[in-house]
């Protein structure tokens, strides 16, 4: 029987999945698997039970990454379950900042007496612009990236992307008619809408300074519905006041760039439907389900993707470790001191980190194997029963 730990609340669509080998718990420290969506888990002592993390989500900020490597928790996410989701959303900050929407709004909140007449005189104030012809820059084109710019090219604009290591499945289901461009400093200029894409790391902090905001067009309306992370906000508020951006519509409010005129903030409803939080819990449930069955690896963002399929086999042993050299030998060689016979096997790295699944054609002991591979650079080391 498995044990999972809900961090969040999780949707039942996810959650039906589980079969009669999984129970629901609210012991933490006796979790197998810990599902959770924005709960911050850095504080969270992690036990010996626990072998993996599903995040109902994209973002990893909230989970102690490393430290889960290192304990050979496994932490899976499930990029693209929320995609179509951030994607709306995108389009709805886009036609808000054209058309001045927020500001009418509040506007109209005022009015009292001759509603009308006061229409007419002053509904002049809030005139927009339309998007269609509009030039457009994608700032990273995974999921969400690819499903904007396609949307736009339809809505009329000219979309440019930007993404100097897009993936194949991208690269594939972007518009063949948006051309893909790998120096941002020259897409920069070009755009009358920036929209960005890309992940929180440490490689891409701050990256929207004030260098690159003084390359974008005057009067630019910039949409981050990606991480608040990625824009120095100092030099972004004084690319408002200077009138280089006229707009800047965000998900991430906080109190330096929320009450600032320019500024369009909305309380971090990207993945905020109820299509996206079934989708996340159904990849997540499903993603951990396999891993702890079967040993399989589908979106972890610490260890490799690696699968065997259902475990058919008399036994399969999961080992994860540092990606060191030698390593693959070293764990085939003590299984076969072991006399245990290989039947199936696969190995990938990822990083730091690298993962092997072993099918065997006959019954291991867990506890004698775990003593066996208590060599440097193994993380851990897991048994699973055949079917």
């Amino acid at each position: 029987m498995f044990q999972i730990a809900t961090l969040n609340k999780i949707s039942r669509k996810g959650t039906s999945h589980f079969t009669d080998q999984y129970a629901i718990t609210d012991a933490v420290e006796k979790a197998n698997g810990i599902l959770v969506r924005s709960h911050d888990m850095h504080s969270i002592e992690f036990s010996d039970n626990l072998l993996a993390i599903a995040r109902a989500g994209a973002g990893v900020n909230n989970i102690p990454i490393e430290h889960c490597s290192e304990k050979g928790i496994v932490v899976f996410n499930t990029p693209g379950a929320n995609a179509n989701a951030v994607k709306e959303l995108v389009l709805t900050g886009l036609l808000l900042a054209a058309r001045n929407i927020p500001d009418a709004v509040s506007w109209t909140k005022t009015l009292s007496g001759d509603i009308g007449k006061a229409v007419e005189k002053n509904k002049s104030q809030f005139a927009g612009r339309e998007i269609q012809g509009k030039t457009l820059g994608v700032i990273g084109l995974g999921a969400i990236g690819v499903m904007v710019a396609n949307a736009c090219e339809m809505l009329g604009m000219k979309v440019i992307g930007y993404d100097p290591y897009i993936s194949l499945h991208s690269a594939h289901a972007l518009s063949n008619t948006i051309p893909v461009v790998t120096n941002l400093d020259a897409l920069l200029p070009k755009c009358d809408y920036l929209t960005i894409h890309v992940p929180a790391m440490e490689a891409t902090k701050g990256m929207i300074d004030e260098a690159r905001f003084k390359q974008m067009k005057n009067g630019v309306c910039f949409l981050n519905f990606a991480r608040n992370t990625l824009v120095n906000e100092d030099d972004l508020l004084a690319a408002i006041e200077a009138g280089k951006v006229k707009k800047y519509v965000t998900d991430f409010p906080n109190e330096k760039v929320l009450y600032r005129s320019g500024v369009i903030c909305l309380p971090h409803l990207g993945a905020s439907t109820q299509e996206a939080e079934e989708n996340c819990a159904q990849m997540a449930v499903d993603q951990m389900m396999d891993f702890l069955e079967n040993g399989n690896i589908t979106n972890s963002v610490n260890y490799p993707a690696c699968n065997l399929g259902v475990c058919e086999s008399k036994a399969r042993i999961l080992v994860l470790n540092r990606n060191i050299p030698a390593m693959l030998g070293k764990i085939t060689g003590i299984l076969a001191d072991s006399n245990i016979n290989i039947s199936d096997l696969s190995n990938r790295s990822k990083g730091d980190y690298a993962c092997t699944l072993i099918d065997v054609d006959s019954e291991v002991d867990e506890m004698e194997l775990k003593k066996s591979l208590a060599v440097d650079g193994i993380v851990s080391v897991r048994v699973i029963p055949g079917k």
